[in-house]
């Protein structure tokens, strides 16, 4: 398998065309390195010929060597610059392609996620971009930079002695055809060995997540089993690019022994014959140590380009997936309470298996429904459809007398707002939390929520205010904490239409009373849909309804369903939401 450059070319082209007086700068430094590679050589050149001359003059010699210190300087310092600029262009390019890769993940629908780990994912937009990046600096630099300096050799070596010229001519396009024959021998092996390295990341962020279960369950051991199989496979997978690459590095040595082979016999036949001086000698022998270089160079990058072949093929293979959830053109929902049809409506997360079969129902503009059925009776997934998180199966939703399908997904997912149990709280300030980084909110509209929303006394502990950074995970906050959060959050949004989905299945009597408050507050003008186990919950609500294998089942004004005795929601008060629901 082997990879052209210009696949690579094509996927960074957008990236570099921004920087093109940092690509000039580049250029200048990078021919100004070159030039003086080639003509120090000269100069030693000059020296031993001078040298051996007998009308040798000290100060000849002293000049030549101060101008060699000099240039030598000089070149290095160019030789750093070059690099520097390198790197940054390099670094500036792959930063932007990772946003634009975490940016094309976010807008992936969820059946992708489903499918895909964190960790992998973390593992194509770092780890595989990281591969881009450091062969793109070097590309600049050591393949182009060694290719002109091989030319630049050659061209001397022809003003020197066209049969030297010609010699290195013929020996300098075989060695790069060979090189060329090897250069993608190892592809398909190394993109495999990315593989499994993107399978650990996954098993170690799913495992790492689970730390609690693990170790309470007693898995240990089987984790840590499991992490020596994956690293026994990445082992047996670089052992295998490993001999690819081996050949590559041997075809890169037999060119640089042939090539001493030639200078050496090329400057002894001249020599003995009077064309060329001692210091000519020199300047092939130099010229060719000099060609040694790029081959190794070549040699260097080509292994990898194997590298990157892999990571360009991952990369290009995950930017062409698209998401299913196509963007609407832009119509406008209208603002205050919501309402919400569905329309013989059914959902399938694969061909086969619905989850969700004929849901037709339509609440009115500030209404509040209860959703109720047992585990795997297609509540969550009613919710996450009116997101569009998922795209329907066939049916149709409306929000606001609207399809969902016609507003942009901003403008759907800023009118509806969701709280679940589990609270997502980022490593950023309590600022950036409530707001989820929109610096258009005032810290004044943030205090004022959370003082109607009871959280004062827990601000006024805050060390910093709003600046206090939070953790991961919601550590650093009671479950009730993290909870009146996530409503600051849908009170600063103001939302037409609100999800609560089991809320406050996990706090204490004391605390869900401080939250069925805030619910009240946040309801209030708002459609909600409150997906219950708990029966105070549903108390609010103006309905009902219950699902059962993907169907509803029951549906109707909660007053009348609770004096139908016939009513399964009338049997579900008697015996209890929690037991007959979990």
């Amino acid at each position: 398998m082997k990879i052209p450059l210009q696949r690579y070319w094509d996927l960074l082209f957008n990236y570099l065309q921004t920087q093109r007086r940092r690509f000039i700068l580049l250029a200048v430094l990078l021919l100004s390195s070159i030039g003086l590679q080639v003509f120090i050589p000269q100069i030693t050149r000059y020296f031993i010929d001078t040298a051996t001359s007998l009308d040798m003059s000290t100060d000849t010699l002293i000049v030549a060597a101060v101008a060699f210190i000099g240039l030598a300087i000089i070149q290095q310092v160019v030789s750093v610059g070059a690099a520097f600029v390198g790197e940054n262009v390099a670094w500036i390019a792959t930063n932007r392609l990772r946003q634009d890769l975490t940016r094309h993940c976010l807008n992936l629908d969820m059946s992708y996620h489903n499918d895909v780990s964190p960790g992998e994912l973390i593992e194509r937009i770092d780890g595989d971009v990281s591969e881009l990046s450091n062969f793109f600096s070097q590309l600049v630099l050591r393949v182009f930079g060694n290719i002109l300096l091989l030319f630049g050799i050659l061209l001397v070596l022809y003003i020197e002695d066209w049969r030297i010229g010609v010699a290195f001519t013929g020996f300098t396009f075989a060695s790069l055809y060979a090189l060329n024959r090897v250069r993608g021998v190892a592809v398909e092996y190394e993109r495999k060995r990315r593989e499994a390295i993107a399978e650990l990341f996954g098993f170690l962020e799913e495992r790492l997540a689970g730390t609690e279960d693990i170790r309470s369950s007693g898995a240990v051991d089987f984790v840590i089993n499991r992490l020596y199989r994956l690293h026994h496979t990445i082992l047996e997978r670089w052992k295998a690019a490993a001999k690819r690459f081996f050949i590559v590095r041997m075809v890169a040595g037999l060119t640089a022994v042939t090539g001493y082979a030639v200078a050496f016999a090329a400057g002894y036949s001249l020599f003995t014959a009077g064309v060329l001086t001692i210091g000519t000698v020199y300047l092939v022998i130099n010229y060719t140590s000099l060609l040694g270089r790029p081959f190794r160079e070549l040699t260097s990058q080509v292994e990898n380009l194997q590298n990157v072949g892999a990571s360009i093929e991952r990369l290009e293979e995950l930017l062409s997936i698209h998401s299913v959830i196509k963007d609407g053109t832009g119509a406008d929902i209208p603002q205050g309470a919501l309402s919400l049809s569905f329309s013989d409506l059914s959902f399938a997360y694969s061909d086969d298996e619905y989850v969700l079969k004929d849901v037709s129902f339509r609440l009115r503009p500030g209404e509040i429904l209860g959703l109720l059925g047992r585990t795997g009776s297609g509540k969550t997934t009613i919710t996450r459809l009116i997101f569009r998180l998922y795209e329907t199966t066939q049916g149709r939703i409306e929000l606001g007398d609207i399809d969902i399908c016609q507003p942009q997904l901003w403008q759907l997912r800023q009118r509806v707002a969701m709280v679940t149990q589990d609270v997502q709280l980022f490593q950023a300030s309590v600022r950036d939390n409530v707001t989820f980084f929109d610096r258009s909110i005032s810290d004044e509209q943030i205090l004022s929520v959370i003082e109607e929303l009871e959280l004062s006394d827990w601000f006024a502990t805050l060390p910093e205010g709003l600046d206090t950074r939070l953790e991961t995970g919601g550590r650093s906050l009671s479950a009730g904490e993290a909870q009146l959060l996530a409503f600051t959050r849908v009170f600063l949004r103001d939302p037409g239409l609100i999800i609560l989905d089991e809320a406050s299945s996990r706090l204490d009597p004391a605390t869900e009373q401080r939250i069925e408050r805030a619910v009240g507050k946040l309801l209030q003008n708002r459609t909600a849909i409150i997906v219950a186990h708990r029966l105070g919950t549903v108390q609010r609500a103006d309905s009902i309804m219950i699902m059962e294998d993907g169907r509803i089942i029951e549906h109707g004004e909660r007053e009348w369903l609770a004096q139908d005795p016939a009513s399964r929601f009338a049997g579900l008060l008697q015996t209890g939401l929690e037991g007959v629901l979990a």
